[in-house]
């Protein structure tokens, strides 16, 4: 049943407008049909900040000279077990696809394979990178650095961006161990969507430009800024603020990647830094075959006591249940698939007005 305030679409009617848009911009098919399978992927796991709304985003950077639809990206250093990989400014999704492909054929070769990307732009959700892996018996990794929008614990300056970490681990009877989180209580795009519903952000999870905290999710337009996971020291924010640092370190350092404050925005209206250090946005992919280290179908079968042995934990008063990071995505997956996926209107109109300048339209459906 479709929610107030908002349209069910199927999947491939999401999938196809998305293509067909990045086919007009230049994109060649597989590249759009590969964009629009990682964005389709966030909305059906119940991530719609990383999903059809990101396309507004990535089209005005393609208008602001900012995307290359005809990217040529390629490896630009190499050893039997790591690489480094140039996205000539492409959309996120063809450079993370082809580093975490080439790590897990160094995985395959070698045992572990690690590739860190430059010159990049956002690339959706880093879940889909990291699950890659499990097909093949092997644990998934994937980061990503961002536009700066975090303060450090005790700062007001925003140099970090909200830097994911993604991990995907293969089971055996059990479905996978998926965790993908921001390194911030609340990405961008979450704030952008509580924004449009007219919602308050829950304190702790941004502070306003003099370093008070705020319940205005658009406060970053008044430049504020995003708190480290934690929220503020007392409640362990300097730890988030290492994770987010640490991600930073891996997608940019590594690659040649802006970092910090360096990373370049990833919407067209705020403006580049002139002389920034570093080349785009920067991620970070890994792939660790499990018999590297012991047979696959035992490390399985441990994967499945460990899982329902967490599953067996008693939940606290008010919770029915004990979960396994992937649970809740997996299960959304499975509704959406059937019931359409619940997309706001205020994102439907908008994805539509940038739409109809290429004469392609989200068209309503029967769900």
């Amino acid at each position: 049943m479709t929610m107030a305030g908002y349209t069910n679409f199927h999947a491939d009617k999401i999938s196809s407008f998305i293509e067909q848009l990045f086919l007009k911009i230049g994109c060649n098919p597989i590249d759009a049909a590969n964009i629009a399978k990682v964005l389709v992927t966030a909305e059906l796991r119940g991530i719609p900040s990383h999903g059809l709304m990101r396309v507004t985003d990535y089209i005005a950077l393609w208008k602001a000279g900012r995307l290359n639809s005809k990217p040529d990206v390629r490896i630009i250093h190499e050893t039997p077990s790591t690489a480094v990989i140039d996205g000539n400014q492409c959309a996120g999704m063809i450079a993370g696809l082809k580093a975490m492909g080439t790590a897990m054929q160094k995985a395959k070769a070698v045992g572990t394979g690690w590739v860190s990307v430059q010159n990049s732009n956002h690339f959706g959700i880093a879940g889909y990178y990291a699950m890659m892996a499990l097909k093949e018996d092997m644990i998934g990794i994937c980061m990503t650095n961002a536009n700066p929008l975090v303060a450090p614990t005790f700062s007001v300056d925003r140099l970090l961006g909200t830097n994911p970490i993604a991990v995907a681990v293969p089971a055996g009877t059990e479905p996978p161990f998926v965790a993908d989180f921001a390194t911030t209580p609340i990405a961008r795009g979450k704030l952008d969507l509580m924004h449009k519903k007219g919602l308050k952000a829950p304190f702790g999870f941004v502070q306003d430009k003099t370093g008070k905290p705020s319940d205005n999710p658009n406060i970053l337009t008044d430049g504020g800024a995003i708190l480290p996971l934690g929220g503020d020291r007392e409640h362990g924010s300097h730890k988030g603020y290492c994770l987010g640092a640490i991600v930073d370190i891996f997608s940019a350092a590594l690659s040649g990647a802006g970092f910090g404050p360096f990373v370049p925005p990833s919407v067209a209206y705020l403006p580049l830094i002139k002389d920034a250090p570093g080349l785009g946005t920067g991620h970070f992919f890994g792939a660790m075959r499990i018999d590297a280290f012991r047979p696959a179908i035992e490390f399985k079968a441990t994967m499945d006591q460990w899982i329902q042995t967490f599953r067996k934990a008693k939940p606290a008063e008010g919770y029915e249940k004990v979960l396994i990071p992937g649970d809740i995505e997996r299960e959304l997956e499975e509704k959406y698939a059937v019931e359409g996926i619940p997309v706001l209107n205020s994102i439907w109109e908008k994805v539509n007005e940038c739409g109809k300048e290429f004469d392609i339209i989200l068209e309503v459906e029967k769900v």
